[in-house]
């Protein structure tokens, strides 16, 4: 990796908005909504080479697909799901219905779950059961009365995960075609309220097509992690997560920041050596070129460029990482000291792994049971109330010129 000076300016976002893709993406959009099953079915057998008939996943499917993965695998999903399902219940806690009265004044808050949501699960470069617990898992602890899952090229384990998640349906349907028909719905296939999950760019920028007809999480992009580590670093540990980064994706981007050059120099020639025993060996080296190893003055530095780049993944190898924990408010997940690897993130210690990514963390985090929920508020307002606020309604209604307003809140004040 390329070892620079943290004066270097940050990356640009590459996003995902090219004309090219955009307008292939909205021609599919637009089969879909036209042509419904018919068009999801032609797409899935241009680029899946699915000849899927049904669409749907059956219950014998099901019960065929936890033959075919091993009981291991299966404990490790289940275990896994079990610590998702109480961090997600955890968080759902944090965000509770009240009311509040003053004056003849009774406002208040209601948090209701949305009726029905679909869970993107990628299936492409590898398949993602992971991603099913993540997705589904807190949706179903919001009270999410139906959740379907969508996955191309859909493999045993991902089947097994989604129903140890809860799913209520799961679709061997995925890319544009599978966004577009949960947008829009088709005859197999309902209209959901939100789309979630990660996806390729096409995936991506077909949720930002049909945002506003559905909610969305948010646009995914290449996966990231950046590291703070100093001189007490452990250069194998972090070269060993910088790769399980880089081996996501071509696209993916794993960056070190650290104020100790003899620690840079470690890092790199134990990425040299580790790469070489990698069967993503030829990923991982496309992605570490895009990845940078950059030398701060300080641990003040490093945070202040952290939280400038807004990393989807950080991790922490310093000697006081709590301290410098306090300092850092912008990433999608935090992994303190060095026996917190982004890998049990990643899995099963919790925590979502359906983060923001391209500076998104800036202004939001991951995805949450918030995600699956609207905070609905409520007002009643007694004649005692309405003495209380008519003049200043009143008044801020003639300062903005609505005379109809002013006229609402002048009858009721009598």
């Amino acid at each position: 990796m390329r070892i620079v000076n943290a004066s270097v300016p940050l990356p640009e976002n590459t996003g995902y908005a090219q004309a090219k893709e955009a307008k292939a993406v909205r021609e599919i959009i637009s089969d879909v909504r036209k042509n419904g099953d018919s068009a999801v079915r032609k797409y899935a057998q241009k680029f899946d080479k699915a000849g899927i008939q049904p669409f749907e996943v059956s219950r014998k499917e099901i019960k065929d697909a936890y033959r075919q993965v091993d009981r291991q695998t299966v404990s490790a999903l289940r275990k896994a799901a079990g610590n998702i399902r109480a961090f997600a219940k955890m968080q759902l806690g944090g965000m509770k219905g009240f009311s509040m009265k003053s004056k003849g004044i009774l406002l208040g808050q209601k948090i209701v779950p949305l009726k029905r949501v679909g869970c993107y699960v990628p299936g492409g470069r590898y398949p993602l059961p992971s991603t099913a617990l993540m997705c589904v898992i807190p949706a179903k602890v919001a009270g999410v009365r139906e959740v379907i899952v969508c996955s191309p090229r859909i493999k045993p384990a991902t089947i097994v995960a989604a129903d140890i998640a809860g799913a209520d349906r799961v679709l061997k349907v995925g890319g544009v075609q599978a966004i577009a028909a949960m947008a829009y719905g088709t005859k197999t296939i309902p209209k959901v309220d939100k789309i979630v999950g990660p996806g390729n760019r096409f995936v991506t920028i077909a949720k930002k097509e049909v945002y506003g007809e559905v909610g969305i999480d948010f646009l995914a992009g290449p996966s990231e992690v950046l590291i703070i580590a100093d001189r007490t670093g452990d250069a194998g540990m972090i070269a060993a997560d910088l790769l399980a980064q880089a081996e996501h994706d071509p696209e993916a981007k794993a960056n070190l920041i650290t104020n100790s050059r003899e620690l840079a120099r470690k890092v790199n020639a134990e990425i040299a050596r580790q790469v070489e025993r990698l069967s993503t060996r030829k990923t991982a080296e496309a992605a570490l070129k895009n990845g940078r190893i950059i030398i701060a003055k300080s641990l003040g530095e490093a945070a202040e460029l952290s939280n400038a780049m807004a990393p989807e993944h950080l991790e922490l190898q310093v000697k006081r990482p709590g301290k410098l924990a306090g300092r850092l408010t912008n990433y999608g997940s935090l992994f303190i000291g060095k026996w917190s690897a982004e890998v049990f993130g990643d899995y099963c210690s919790g925590t979502n792994h359906t983060l923001p990514t391209g500076r998104a963390a800036r202004y939001r985090g991951g995805l949450s049971p918030m995600d699956f929920v609207k905070a609905l508020t409520w007002q009643r307002i007694t004649r005692k109330g309405v003495r209380e606020m008519a003049k200043t309604a009143t008044r801020l209604a003639e300062a903005e010129g609505l005379d109809a307003h002013m006229k609402a809140a002048q009858r009721r004040a009598g």
